[in-house]
C-alpha cells in the first residue's frame, strides 16, 4: 500500500516528531511504501528513509533509491517555519502561528498544498495520514481534495496552544481540514473531549478514534545494572565522537558516564524543557529526596526554551537562596521568552519552607544538585541505551498530554512511571495500575497543585526504598505491559483503518 503521511516537523526529538518516525518507520517494516512529508534536512540519516525529495526552483529532485520503501519530502516554504510552542529549528526562523499574519499563514498552507498535491499524483497514493489540528488537515484537504481518503490525527500542540486560545482565526481551518477526513484519531480520552469542546461540531464525535502513540517492544527493554551502565557509556563514546548533525550536545557524554546504576538509584526526566513540562516541581523536590537517598541520582535529557531557566533554579537551591528561587518563580514563563506569569505550585512549596523545615532543605540542597545532570538533546534511538539505567521516570506536566507516551517507554524499560494525575497521562497509568501490587500503584501518579513537590518527593523515596524484590517485580510487571499493550505495528494498522474508514475496527474514547 501507497502511504502519505504529512508531518512538516522534524523526525527525532519528542512528541509528535517521535510519533511519525516511529509510525513510518513501522509501516516500511509491514512493507508499505511511504511518502513523509517534514521539514528535516537530516531525514537521510535516519535508517529507514531511503530517498529524500526537495523542490530547487519550483522543480521536484529526488536524492537516494530508486525503489525506496521510504521517501521524506521537504518542500520549500521558505525561510519561517510555524510552530505551536517557542522553539528554535536549524535554518528556519521558527514563529508561533497566531503571531504570523493571514498572508504568511496562507503562503505556508498553499506552498505544501502544492508539494502534496504533485506527490500524491506522482505516487498514485492509496491513502493518507494528516497529523495536528491546523495546519496539516486544512493542507491535506487542499491538496487532496476528495481524490485520496485520509484520516488526521490530533496532537495536543496544536489543539491547546492554537486553536483554543484563538478559535475565531483557527477554527476555519480546523474544520476545513476535519470536514473530508475519513477519521480523527486522539491519543487518549481526555484529547478526544478536548477536542469536541473547541470544534463544537455534534458529528465528530462519530468520527473519533482513539489513536494513541506506541513503543518499539523490541528497543525499549530492561537491562541488568552492568548491562545498563555499559550501554548508557557506549552511547557517550558514540556521542563524543559524532560530529554535526544531532549527535548530542556539550557535556552530554560526561553526564552519561556518571550514571552508575549498579551503585545508584537513578531517577530520570525526557521531554522538552519549557515551562508546562513541569520539571521545576522535580528539580524542587530533589533535595528531599536525596535526603532520604543519599545515592539518588537525577538524569534531565531534552532540550527547550526554559533550560537556562531551569539550570538557574537548580543554582539557587543548591545555594541555599530560596529567595532568589522564589523571585525566579515568580517570573515564570518570562524566563523563556514568554510573558511574566506565577510558577504557583513552586512558589506554594518555597512559601512553605520556614524556620527548621528551610534550613534542613538548605543543607541537603547543596550535595542534592552534585548528583542531578542535564544531557541536553539526544537522538530517540538513544533512549533505549539509558532508561534502563532509571528506576523511576518523572513525567510533571503541568498542561494537559495528549498520551504519555514517555511514561510507556519508560515503563517499558522497567521503570516506574510516576506521572501527573490529569489528561492522557492518567489514562496511561490506569492501563498500567493493574498489573502491580498494591502498594504500588499511587507511587504511578501525583496530583498537579500545591503540594506536587512534596508528594513528588515522598512518592520517589518509597519506590527508591522498598524491598530490592519488590521493586525487580514490579518493575518487570510494568515492562511487559506497556511491551505488549503498545506496539507500533498496531497503531500502523490502526492509520490505515482509520484512512481508510472502517472505523469499526478502531476503539472509540
Amino acid at each position: 500500500m501507497r502511504i502519505l503521511i504529512f508531518h512538516a516537523y522534524l523526525l527525532r526529538g519528542t512528541g509528535s516528531n517521535i510519533y511519525n518516525a516511529s509510525l513510518a518507520k513501522a509501516l516500511v517494516r509491514m512493507g508499505h511504501e511511504v511518502h513523509l512529508f517534514c521539514q528535516d534536512r537530516q531525514a537521510a540519516e535516519l535508517d529507514f528513509v531511503d530517498a529524500v525529495a526537495t523542490w530547487d526552483g519550483g522543480e521536484l529532485t529526488v536524492e537516494g533509491s530508486d525503489d525506496a520503501r521510504c521517501t521524506a519530502y521537504l518542500p520549500d516554504i521558505g525561510e519561517v517555519l510555524p510552530v505551536y510552542v517557542s522553539d528554535e529549528y536549524e535554518g528556519f526562523r521558527a514563529v508561533r502561528l497566531p503571531d504570523l499574519d493571514d498572508d504568511a499563514i496562507e503562503h505556508y498552507v498553499d506552498a505544501n498544498a502544492r508539494a502534496v498535491r504533485e506527490v500524491a499524483d506522482r505516487c498514485d497514493a492509496d491513502v493518507a495520514l494528516a497529523n495536528h489540528l491546523v495546519m496539516g488537515p486544512a493542507i491535506v484537504a487542499r491538496a487532496l481534495g476528495g481524490r485520496v481518503p485520509y484520516a488526521v490525527k490530533v496532537h495536543g500542540s496544536a489543539l491547546e496552544y492554537v486553536v483554543r486560545p484563538d478559535r475565531e482565526r483557527f477554527l476555519p481551518y480546523a474544520r476545513a481540514g476535519l470536514e473530508q477526513a475519513a477519521a480523527v484519531l486522539a491519543g487518549s480520552r481526555h484529547t478526544a473531549e478536548s477536542l469536541w469542546e473547541v470544534m463544537d461540531d455534534p458529528d465528530l464525535p462519530a468520527r473519533t478514534r482513539l489513536g494513541p502513540p506506541g513503543v518499539d517492544a523490541q528497543d525499549f527493554v530492561p537491562l541488568p545494572p552492568a548491562e545498563a551502565r555499559s550501554r548508557a557509556r557506549e552511547l557517550a563514546d558514540r556521542i563524543e565522537h559524532t560530529s554535526g548533525g544531532w549527535g548530542g550536545e556539550a557535556g552530554a557524554a560526561d553526564a552519561l558516564r556518571r550514571l552508575d546504576p549498579e551503585r545508584e538509584r537513578i531517577v530520570g526526566y525526557v521531554g522538552k524543557l519549557i515551562v508546562s513540562k513541569g520539571v521545576d516541581l522535580l528539580l524542587a523536590a530533589w533535595p528531599d529526596v536525596v535526603s532520604e537517598v543519599p545515592d539518588a541520582r537525577l538524569c534531565i535529557i531534552g532540550f527547550g526554551t526554559f533550560r537556562d531557566g531551569l539550570e538557574r533554579l537548580a543554582r539557587a537551591l543548591a545555594d541555599g537562596d530560596i529567595d532568589g528561587a522564589r523571585e525566579l518563580a515568580g517570573r515564570g514563563r518570562e524566563l523563556e521568552g514568554g510573558e511574566r506569569s506565577e510558577l504557583s505550585y513552586l512558589k506554594a512549596f518555597l512559601d512553605g519552607l520556614e524556620a527548621e523545615r528551610r534550613d534542613s532543605y538548605v543543607e541537603c540542597a547543596s550535595r542534592a544538585f552534585e548528583r542531578v545532570e542535564f544531557t541536553g538533546r539526544l537522538e530517540h534511538g538513544d533512549l533505549p541505551a539509558v532508561l534502563p539505567a532509571f528506576q523511576a521516570q518523572v513525567v510533571p506536566s503541568t498542561f494537559p498530554e495528549a498520551f504519555g507516551m514517555v511514561a510507556v517507554e519508560a515503563a517499558a524499560c522497567g521503570a516506574l512511571p510516576l506521572s501527573a494525575a490529569h489528561s492522557g497521562l492518567a489514562e496511561v497509568t490506569r492501563r498500567l495500575e493493574p498489573v502491580v501490587d498494591e502498594r504500588v500503584r499511587p507511587l504511578l501518579s501525583f496530583e498537579r497543585g500545591p503540594g506536587a513537590v512534596e508528594e513528588i518527593a515522598r512518592k520517589l523515596v518509597e519506590w527508591l526504598t522498598f524491598d530490592a524484590g519488590e521493586r525487580a517485580r514490579a518493575r518487570e510487571a510494568l515492562s511487559t505491559e506497556a511491551r505488549e499493550q503498545f506496539g507500533w505495528e498496531g497503531v500502523a494498522n490502526g492509520v490505515i483503518a482509520a484512512g481508510e474508514g472502517r472505523l469499526e475496527e478502531l476503539p472509540s474514547p
